[in-house]
């Protein structure tokens, strides 16, 4: 009884600080919506840098000290591209200006994520999209959700029917990584009805999860890009593996998250 007591305990503080997390991701997103409008012209490569370091910091400003107040003993994932595996405990993997390149050309595709790891497995995610007011919500074990509305993904079951979308995992990309996307795009196009190529991941994933689009994958790829949207695929109902069937971890060099009905027919097509 008391084991059951303490789990439930856990279950709750994790859904109370998921509506907190929820509400300091929008606050991020209206700063960011503040600076949203003008196409931001750079000349190099510094420039540019400067301009989404801008962006970042905007967030960064509300995100981190809400986020430490809400759980002062969580460790900090200071660079949203980094990969790998976290050490043990838990963690804030935060993407403060998700789709940033797509902001600084007054495009409408970013977001605001902060997803809880704990012991490298996500617990809960936040995604907010500021130009269309929607929050994406998922708690392990609870379900995906949209404004408070249950996400499921699509029933589709034959890939020749099925939208997929595929995403770069960073700029100055590995020659091999790159030509495995163009090939894998080029496979997609033979076998999946309509094949969508764009930054960021995460909104491809929300699409997943929503039940819009039937597959996403990427070779290669970010903790802060993948984990939101991979908890709340698989909250949704979907599917996560490598490219290649395998489990899915923030080690592995590929990801595909998709509805059950076209999961194994989006491997044979990416294993070829």
């Amino acid at each position: 009884m008391s084991e059951m007591l303490k789990t439930t305990d856990v279950a709750a503080s994790d859904a109370d600080l998921l509506a907190q997390t929820a509400n300091a991701v929008r606050e991020a997103g209206s700063a960011l919506r503040e600076r949203f409008g003008e196409v931001v012209r750079y000349r190099t490569r510094e420039e540019l840098m400067r301009a989404l370091a801008a962006n970042d910091d905007t967030a960064l400003d509300i995100l981190r000290p809400r986020l430490t107040r809400l759980r002062p003993d969580v460790g900090w994932v200071e660079d949203e591209l980094d990969g790998g595996a976290l050490p043990p405990g838990e963690w804030w993997v935060v993407d403060p200006a998700e789709g940033n390149v797509n902001h600084l050309h007054a495009l409408p595709e970013w977001a605001v994520t902060a997803t809880l790891v704990r012991d490298n497995q996500p617990v809960l995610t936040a995604a907010h999209l500021p130009l269309t007011g929607e929050t994406y919500t998922a708690l392990t074990g609870a379900g995906a959700y949209l404004d408070g509305r249950p996400l499921h993904v699509s029933p589709t079951a034959d890939l020749g029917l099925s939208i997929v979308a595929t995403s770069q995992a960073r700029p100055d990309e590995d020659e091999k990584v790159v030509r495995r996307v163009g090939s894998s795009i080029t496979a997609m196009l033979f076998d999946a009805l309509v094949v969508r190529t764009a930054v960021p991941a995460t909104l491809h994933l929300l699409n997943v999860a929503a039940g819009r689009i039937d597959a996403f994958w990427q070779f290669a790829g970010a903790r802060a890009d993948l984990l939101p949207g991979a908890l709340l695929v698989t909250e949704a109902g979907g599917q996560i593996s490598d490219a290649e069937g395998r489990p899915w971890t923030p080690q592995s060099e590929s990801f595909l998250a998709a509805a059950p009905g076209v999961h194994a027919e989006a491997v044979a097509t990416l294993s070829r």
